[in-house]
């Protein structure tokens, strides 16, 4: 089936170039490609044409889960009819196993499965090994951590057709094989029940439940069933039956992989005697045997993952196999916001490997664990076929990838020109910056400030409250449901002003904001360099107004390229809506996204210690007049009585015995997991939050009784 693009707009500006330049491109085989587009161009309109066009199985690469969401909901409407997958991390939160020597503490794996992202991966995998040729998969880098071997997945998918000769127990077995477990209870995702000659199986990868009817030896029908009703759906011809888990693997190599597992740790046990570490030996020898024993009763056993190398039949520094090794030889990936995505996945092995090294070293895992990592850099580049890297602000390296040719493209939609930038003096620059902001207020319109240090970012903020601004700051220390939460108040007028380090680029969608104003924009270095200027001043492209304010006392070489090639853009769109009678026009969103909007339903129940808190509480009442001034925010009219605030947050915690606490930790893990199915993240996000600081207090409790 091809590629059937769904949208009620077609390509305008210099989207048709674009489009059929990297089309053309692709097709005559050209290896790397970049498109480098400027905010709110349209650059995913156009990843979706050169996709049809291309007609090409791809993966589209992203740096974080909110812009893989983001851009999986977008390629979805997209393409309706085709198949458009998602396969991020499903950890809703993760410890990984650590021995830190310094302190002699060993950190034990920890975990929370999504089982909603869980049957994504699965469908992903699916999708792949299905031979459709109309596939796209946005991922985050978790497709380069390391998976089952795909044969062995293909060879474990059940493959039933009506009238097939084979015994029920047959059957039974396969599934096993497969990974699916038995139940006489109800069904859950990954289970099959067994009712005479009739089985019942929730599969793994879909929303399905399908019912395999036997007469004697053979495959009498194959229906799809409604789980409730328990009524027919649709009757099948065939069907197959994807594994229930990525990591799945053959008896022959299961087999094969005990009896080198426990050569191996027979030789590192040895190694470890000979250097007298006899209390590494002991612990190696007694944790590895619990692990084969628990291989060999139920076929796997925690941290299997560790043993990957033997089951898939590597050879040691082999790379694992992944996610790119499910597609086929011609696919394309496409690499969104490239520039930091790519440097990402330079920086995944390392963390690992310095983490894998010490857990090795002192006997808690065989050297084979190192050998269940991500991908190097080197082997993620041999993998991919054809790439196209997409960027407002592309690195050096996609431009030496591509002989420093690119495909651009700068025309708006909207007709929105890139903002203007001006130069002011740093002499006395907070004031000039508070009657900037002034008049922006009075126009109905936001500010973004970029300073240099978190420091700085807090006193600026505590100062525009003084003067009776309502502002809120953004850096590394405030969480993520808080940042979520702050940026919303922003488009919502909460806040007229919003103060970051350098927390204000690529996906931040504000058509609120007109003015960006970047502090000591003369100080050379990472925030102040040609890539993270022109990133800032792109916030300020989605709106009519859009202005840019640099307060520096000489002009830098970063400052004068962004400014040149602002200035060259801003010509080419003066002139594209010249030419073409186009009034640039601004869109106003009402919200920010999804995830946002599942966030405002729990805006009471977000309450941290962090240092972002005492800005959270009050709303600066900069309509009085009166500096300093200040209410209490008031909630929303619309937020639900039944979020409660947070649990962790209540003062009666602090009169709960351990028994009592166990419970509340319960109650909260399963509204996380009822929010993750739901895929409710940002929920899930905050009740996993709520629970880590019940544990916390929980751990307090025990050591004053033990105390005691």
């Amino acid at each position: 089936m091809d590629f059937q693009l769904t949208s009620q707009y077609k390509p305008t500006g210099d989207q048709p170039e674009a489009i059929a330049e990297l089309s053309k491109g692709v097709l005559e085989g050209i290896p790397q490609q970049t498109l480098i587009g400027v905010t709110g161009s349209g650059k995913t309109f156009t990843m979706a044409n050169v996709i049809q066009q291309v007609k090409r199985p791809t993966l589209i690469l992203s740096h974080n889960k909110t812009l893989a969401a983001q851009l999986y909901s977008e390629f979805k409407n997209f393409f309706p009819e085709n198949s458009v997958q998602y396969f991020v991390s499903y950890y809703d939160y993760y410890q990984p196993e650590a021995y830190i020597p310094s302190s002699d503490k060993y950190i034990e794996k920890d975990l929370m499965i999504n089982d909603r992202i869980e049957k994504l991966r699965l469908s992903t995998v699916a999708a792949l090994l299905s031979g459709r040729r109309d596939v796209i998969v946005v991922s985050s880098v978790s497709c380069i951590y390391g998976m089952g071997n795909p044969e062995d997945f293909s060879q474990t998918v059940v493959r039933i057709s009506k009238g097939d000769k084979i015994s029920r127990n047959a059957f039974l077995r396969k599934l096993v094989d497969s990974l699916y477990s038995r139940t006489e209870l109800e069904l859950k995702s990954g289970q099959f029940r067994v009712k005479g000659d009739t089985v019942d199986i929730l599969l793994s990868f879909e929303d399905i439940q399908l019912r395999v009817t036997f007469w004697g030896d053979e495959i009498e029908s194959i229906q799809t069933i409604d789980p409730e009703s328990g009524s027919v759906l649709t009757e099948l011809e065939g069907f197959n039956i994807y594994p229930a888990n990525i990591f799945v693997s053959s008896k022959e190599n299961t087999f094969r992989a005990i009896d080198q597992i426990s050569i191996d740790l027979g030789t590192q046990c040895e190694f470890f005697r000979k250097e007298g570490k006899i209390l590494e030996a002991e612990r190696l020898k007694e944790r590895v045997t619990y692990d084969l024993e628990m291989i060999k009763e139920l076929g796997h056993c925690s941290g299997i993952e560790n043993y990957s190398r033997y089951f898939d039949g590597r050879e040691p520094g082999m790379r694992p196999f992944c996610l790119l090794d499910y597609f086929p030889k011609d696919y394309l990936t496409i690499i969104d916001e490239s520039h930091v995505t790519l440097p990402q996945i330079r920086g995944m092995n390392g963390g690992d490997l310095s983490r894998k090294m010490n857990l090795v070293e002192y006997g808690f895992r065989l050297p084979a664990a190192i050998d269940n990592r991500p991908l190097k850099f080197d082997e993620f580049s041999s993998l991919t076929n054809q790439v196209i890297y997409v960027s407002a602000t592309p690195g050096d390296y996609e431009l030496q990838q591509t002989e420093g040719i690119f495909t651009e493209q700068v025309i708006r939609p909207t007709g929105l020109l890139d903002p203007e930038i001006e130069i002011r003096p740093t002499m006395n620059q907070i004031d000039d910056l508070m009657e900037q902001i002034h008049e922006r207020i009075e126009a109905g319109e936001r500010t973004l400030v970029t300073t240099l240090t978190k420091r700085m970012a807090e006193e600026l903020n505590d100062h525009l409250i003084k003067w009776g601004v309502s502002s809120a700051y953004i850096h590394s220390d405030v969480d993520t449901l808080e940042r979520i939460r702050i940026l919303e108040d922003l488009r919502q007028g909460v806040y007229d002003v919003l103060i970051g380090v350098n927390l204000l680029r690529e996906g931040l969608d504000l058509p609120q904001v007109s003015l960006v104003a970047i502090l000591d924009a003369d100080k050379e270095g990472f925030l102040r360099n040609h890539r993270s200027l022109t990133q800032t001043a792109g916030r300020a492209a989605r709106n009519v107004h859009g202005k840019v304010i640099m307060y520096a006392d000489k002009v830098t070489d970063s400052m004068r390229r962004t400014i040149d090639e602002t200035n060259r853009r801003r010509e080419k769109q003066i002139k594209y809506n010249e030419d073409n009678g186009i009034v640039p026009t601004q869109i106003i969103k009402t919200s920010g996204n999804d995830l946002i909007e599942i966030y405002d339903k729990s805006l009471n129940s977000v309450n941290t210690d962090s240092s972002a808190s005492k800005q959270k509480n009050v709303l600066r009442n900069t309509k009085s007049g009166k500096p300093g001034k200040s209410v209490l925010a008031e909630p929303r009219p619309y937020i639900e009585e039944e979020f409660k605030s947070n649990i962790a947050a209540d003062p009666v915690i602090s009169y709960m015995n351990a028994e009592e606490i166990e419970k509340q930790i319960e109650t909260i893990s399963s509204r996380m997991v009822a929010a993750a199915k739901r895929t409710d993240f940002i929920e899930a996000a905050q009740l996993r939050d709520e629970m880590l600081k019940m544990k916390e207090r929980l751990e307090k409790v025990r050591e004053t009784v033990h105390n005691i």
